[in-house]
């Protein structure tokens, strides 16, 4: 998976297409990822105890890693991520479009 937490990242399908936002949460084992502000559900919660009311929370639900697409910080452009080694043996995420580093 080429996102890592903590990337801006811009939606190319779904109901919130072409709205971005920051990566909370990376699901690698099951391929999907939760962005901060997109994709929000509302969960409906019953009160705990008598007197209390009950809530509606409302959470940035996971979406499927595929639908995403990582803005380069250099060139601001959605871009497909590649992959380098460095001189030092650092394997390095680089964007396609710029050629420049995003780590």
């Amino acid at each position: 998976m080429n996102i890592k937490s903590g990337d801006k990242v811009i939606i190319i399908a779904g109901k919130d297409k072409g709205k971005k936002g920051k990566v909370l949460q990376v699901f690698p084992k099951r391929g999907l990822v939760s962005v901060e502000g997109l994709n929000l559900l509302i969960k409906h919660m019953r009160p705990r105890r008598e007197g209390e009311k009950g809530q509606r929370i409302e959470f940035p639900a996971p979406l499927n890693s595929s639908n995403l697409m990582v803005v380069c910080p250099k060139c601001a452009k959605q871009a497909r991520v590649g992959y380098k080694i460095l001189e030092s043996k650092k394997k390095v995420r680089i964007c396609k479009k710029c050629k420049e580093v995003i780590d």
